[in-house]
């Protein structure tokens, strides 16, 4: 390894450690307030003391993860500028923090509810049981496991892969729970399409950056870009300011994309212990609940040519059992007019939803969460063949569905924003090393620097808009080795397995523990 390599023993100054503990404790303090504000508002009084005390703990598990996920994944931003002395390595470190923050602000929340569908359908509805919390708990114990595991040997493991593992892991063990005849734990289809994006994210991330090395050799001729830094000096001002963009566009995709995972676990925690408050959104305009009415009418009127069964006895299991199978019978239409008809009653009676008492706006919630997961399941199978009026009725109704249950709070977003950002400024360093040091035998150059965070910015973005969770780990990783091959600069063998077999791993480590988490709860609970 050539060049001069970064000073990364720095410690932290009494002012940076009284800083980073001030954001800690004012993050968790700006929670609870706003959880008591919210509460307050719709009227709710404190009953018992222990469903407060789960919901902080779970908080904590959850804010725990976002934590861990913030250093385990900070050298994905900050190792290529770190390397080529474009930036120090705590300013790097912080920098990349402080973006963090601004991508999980500002993100949509299509990733955090996308990974919420893997989860078992029952335990989504009834998330407030000993069940549903046993999901939460052992779900994000297990990822916090296993990423503090890898990072503890330096490893650039994958947090969403690890996520949706446990997630998977929770499923299983819940089918096998229920006995024989027990419907999936998992949603397969979804988990195929997440899955499909961690697999190719690697391979986008090599094939990519190599291809924009050469296309950069190819169309840039100035051979600075290619030379590895000079000692420990800074490149020239201009190669500088590339890669501090691309770190910079790294890291606020990673906490547009990766932030988000945490939040949905948040919202079902906060949906099920304290749902007055959360199971419905509260912003949603008067105006906007009775066009909601209106359409619900319109749209059962569109399905009663297809409505040819009976209703069936419990047409909640009936949607429940569909969601999961992904079955069709005569008998969904009716069941999914039923549900939409209990909406709308429901609706009628309040001019705005938090006016709705506990047990209501769970319900309601629950509804329209089978509702909505119908609706996409016939809209993705075609089954069966509506005509185009009803097909704009439908999609027009589970966009409502989706507005007034799938919504993230800011303070939720705030709360995780300063979980990530603050955790991207701890224990950076072996991970950093790794990427830095250990993928390439030649000190990376600044042409390849900016090919791997470019990659990485441009997919993780793009994943991000299509609601797609992908590693941020696999893709940088695999980009600075796809650097290395297309420059012919060598790579080491060792790293390149390690980094393999822990992506083999992965999924089925963070299966068996959260799956046996889940069981032992269970037991306890």
């Amino acid at each position: 390894m050539h060049g001069g390599k970064p000073s990364l023993d720095r410690k932290a100054t009494p002012a940076g450690t009284a800083i980073f503990f001030t954001l800690l404790v004012g993050g968790l303090l700006f929670s609870a307030y706003s959880i008591y504000s919210d509460m307050a508002a719709t009227g709710t009084q404190p009953i018992e003391a222990m469903p407060y005390i789960l919901l902080g703990l779970a908080l904590l598990v959850a804010l725990g993860f976002e934590f861990v996920n913030g250093f385990h994944d900070t050298a994905n931003a900050v190792a290529t500028v770190i390397y080529t002395h474009s930036l120090p390595p705590h300013f790097a470190v912080v920098w990349s923090g402080v973006w963090n923050f601004i991508g999980v602000l500002v993100s949509s929340g299509a990733v955090a509810y996308g990974i919420i569908t893997l989860l078992p359908v029952e335990l989504i509805l009834q998330v407030g049981s000993s069940a549903g919390m046993s999901m939460v708990f052992s779900l994000l114990i297990a990822a916090i496991l296993w990423n503090l595991g890898t990072w503890y040997l330096g490893l650039p493991a994958s947090s969403s892969h690890t996520l949706i593992g446990s997630i998977i892991g929770v499923g299983l063990a819940h089918q096998l729970m229920q006995g024989p005849g027990a419907t999936s734990g998992v949603d397969w289809s979804q988990a195929a399409k997440v899955g499909w994006s961690l697999l190719l994210s690697p391979v986008i991330g090599f094939v990519a950056a190599g291809a924009l090395l050469l296309a950069m050799k190819a169309t840039i001729r100035n051979q600075a870009l290619y030379k590895e830094p000079d000692g420990v000096n800074p490149p020239p001002w201009w190669i500088r300011g590339l890669l501090v963009v691309t770190c910079t566009g790294v890291s606020f995709a990673h906490g547009s994309n990766d932030g988000q995972k945490g939040m949905g676990l948040i919202m079902l925690i906060l949906i099920g212990i304290v749902p007055t408050a959360y199971a419905l959104n509260r912003t949603v305009a008067p105006e906007e609940i009775a066009q909601f009415r209106a359409l619900s009418v319109v749209t059962q009127q569109s399905l009663a040519p297809y409505s040819t069964a009976p209703t069936p006895v419990d047409p909640r299991v009936t949607l429940s059992n569909y969601i999961s199978s992904r079955t069709y019978t005569s008998a969904v239409v009716p069941a999914l007019v039923a549900v939409i008809d209990d909406i709308s009653k429901t609706a009628n009676d309040v001019n705005a939803f938090d006016k709705l008492p506990a047990t209501a706006a769970k319900n309601m919630r629950n509804d329209m969460y089978l509702a909505s997961q119908s609706i996409s399941v016939m809209r993705h199978s075609g089954k069966p063949a509506f005509d185009a009026d009803t097909k704009a009725n439908l999609d027009a109704l589970a966009r409502d569905f989706d507005q007034a249950t799938k919504y993230i709070p800011l303070w939720v977003k705030v709360a995780v924003a300063i979980a990530l950002g603050l955790g991207t400024m701890v224990g950076w360093k072996r991970i950093v090393v790794t990427v830095g040091e250990k993928i390439g035998k030649t000190h990376l150059s600044y042409a390849q620097g900016g090919a791997a965070e470019l990659v990485a910015m441009t997919t993780i973005a793009a994943a991000d808009m299509y609601g797609l969770p992908v590693s941020t780990t696999h893709v940088l990783s695999s980009g600075v080795a796809g650097t290395m091959a297309a420059n012919r600069s060598g790579l080491q063998m060792r790293t390149l397995r390690n980094l393999a077999l822990a992506w083999v791993l992965t999924l089925p480590a963070a299966i068996m523990m959260s799956g046996l988490i889940y069981y032992a709860l269970r037991n306890v609970f």
